[in-house]
């Protein structure tokens, strides 16, 4: 899911950016690989698509940031740095050893992001508080090296001040209070910040787990509860740009985001906490729910449009 779908998609995105036919080789590298871990094809060939994939997300950053010098850029070049580092590691080491590497690539690339979409209503020093949380960040994965547990507790305060900060300032708490499009993403982002508080804080109070209950509460309050939550908010506003699609924003976009929460409340709270296997079950069939609606939603948000789109079209010529 990190590699071949959260990776795919954002290294799409910066492709699209970049505007050079080269650059969309890091999607295509992370998304075969991505393919290829669903089929019988050894792992291995996967892995090294992934580090290949990797590789060329890497340099895609290194020319955005040579074009705009900007730090947000340099921040989510540090994430795809994260990234690479997770796909060698994974070649020797067990995946919940590495799993701080994956959450800096997310957490990096989905808060530089989100600065950069709301500066002009965050504070001046928003620049040096996010080189600041970044460079701590990675300082606190890199100890997991060598001991986990405590990079894992020093990470968790690193996210949560961060996560404070953040919530503080986004301007999702000012529109939260309006309606249609501002009001789902506001109430998508905070929902994102929420479960990245709850990572957090499973981090500090367990360490870096590895296996059982509570390894999956970590796990998914972030690439469920904050990432999908992120893509959710940010669905409408960036992916016509990478699609070339339309996709207004529908009323019904409320029903995924609110059954991933819900399937999220069951799971970490209901299941994983007190060791619920039934209440862990239950809440991540609704999430794989909640996750399917909105591909279904999306999809068929962006046909309609463009079917409405088209008819002035075909009547004008027809007249």
């Amino acid at each position: 899911m990190v590699v071949g779908f959260l990776g795919t998609l954002i290294a799409m995105e910066r492709s699209v950016a970049l505007r050079h036919p080269l650059g969309y080789l890091a999607p295509a590298l992370l998304g075969v690989g991505g393919i290829l871990l669903l089929t019988p094809a050894p792992q291995e060939l996967a892995q090294l698509l992934f580090i290949e994939g990797a590789i060329a997300f890497v340099v895609v950053y290194i020319l955005l940031w040579r074009r705009s010098q900007d730090v947000v850029v340099a921040i989510q070049l540090l994430g795809a740095i994260h990234l690479l580092i997770a796909t060698f590691l994974w070649l020797t080491t067990p995946i919940p050893q590495i799993l701080p590497w994956f959450i800096g690539f997310l957490l990096l690339t989905i808060t530089a992001e989100r600065v950069e979409l709301a500066r002009l209503y965050m504070p001046r020093n928003v620049d040096r508080v996010l080189v600041l949380a970044a460079t701590s960040f990675t300082l606190a994965v890199t100890l997991s090296l060598w001991w986990p547990d405590l990079a894992a507790r020093l990470g968790g305060v690193i996210m949560v001040a961060f996560t404070i900060w953040l919530i503080a300032y986004d301007v999702a708490r000012t529109f939260i209070k309006t309606q249609g499009l501002p009001r789902f993403s506001a109430a998508a982002l905070l929902g994102g910040y929420f479960w990245l508080t709850v990572a957090s804080i499973i981090w500090l109070a367990s360490g870096l787990p590895q296996e059982g209950y509570i390894y999956d509460g970590a796990v998914h309050a972030v690439m469920l509860g904050f990432a999908m939550s992120m893509i959710m908010a940010h669905a409408p506003i960036i992916l016509p740009a990478v699609l070339r699609r339309p996709l207004p924003y529908r009323g019904i976009m409320w029903i995924p985001l609110a059954l991933l929460h819900l399937g999220l409340v069951v799971r970490v709270f209901l299941g994983d906490l007190p060791a619920n296997d039934a209440a862990w079950k239950t809440g991540g069939v609704v999430n794989v729910l909640a996750v399917l609606a909105f591909v279904l939603v999306a999809v068929t948000s962006s046909l309609t449009a463009q079917r409405s789109s088209l008819k002035p079209t075909k009547e004008r010529s027809n007249q």
